[in-house]
């Protein structure tokens, strides 16, 4: 008799600014919301689309609902999901770290946020995945990017002159790690 594989339950966290939770059929509105706007497209990766539309939205929710990315989580607030942060475990000789992402709704920036939910995220890619180091690649434009790394105990480690393009630019990125203690 072949048994069923058991059910991975979702990692949630209840913070005090919002709730990383896993991604449910329902958040494509909110999602389209907050994701359709230039001042966040700006500080993101080109598969991050711009304009954002509902079609983007609901692939996003089907992916991450069906393939198991139990790395990326919606930032929640008040019930909906304003944002998103996600760890992508290295490979190979790198399978010890991870690159942390994240995006937010503009009318939540400046709250605190993205700080915790940034340091309860690298928290967990230590004590539950047993990654040694988490870092961030952030476009030389966006301060306040880093500024988020930096109060979540991130270390800026260098750039990387004329490594990505943005915008029809090529630009700087600046890296921040955080290791293992």
């Amino acid at each position: 008799m072949r048994v069923p594989p058991k059910r991975i339950e979702p990692v949630r966290f209840t913070l005090s600014t919002c709730v990383l939770r896993e991604w449910r059929r329902g958040d494509e509105p909110s999602l389209v919301r907050h994701a359709n706007n230039r001042n966040v497209w700006i500080n993101v990766r080109d598969s991050f689309p711009f304009p954002y539309t509902p079609s983007d939205a609901k692939a996003w929710i089907r992916l991450a609902t069906t393939t198991g990315l139990n790395e990326v989580f919606a930032i929640d607030v008040d019930g909906f999901a304003v944002g998103a942060i996600g760890l992508k475990p290295g490979e190979d000789v790198h399978r010890l770290g991870a690159e942390i992402g994240y995006w937010l709704g503009e009318e939540f920036w400046n709250r605190g946020i993205a700080t915790e939910a940034v340091k309860a995220v690298t928290g967990h890619a230590f004590a539950v995945m047993g990654m040694a180091r988490v870092h961030a690649a952030v476009f030389e434009w966006n301060t306040s990017s880093m500024r988020v790394l930096e109060k979540a105990g991130f270390v800026k480690e260098g750039v990387l002159a004329k490594s990505a393009i943005k915008d029809r630019k090529i630009i700087d990125q600046v890296v921040y790690a955080r290791v293992r203690e």
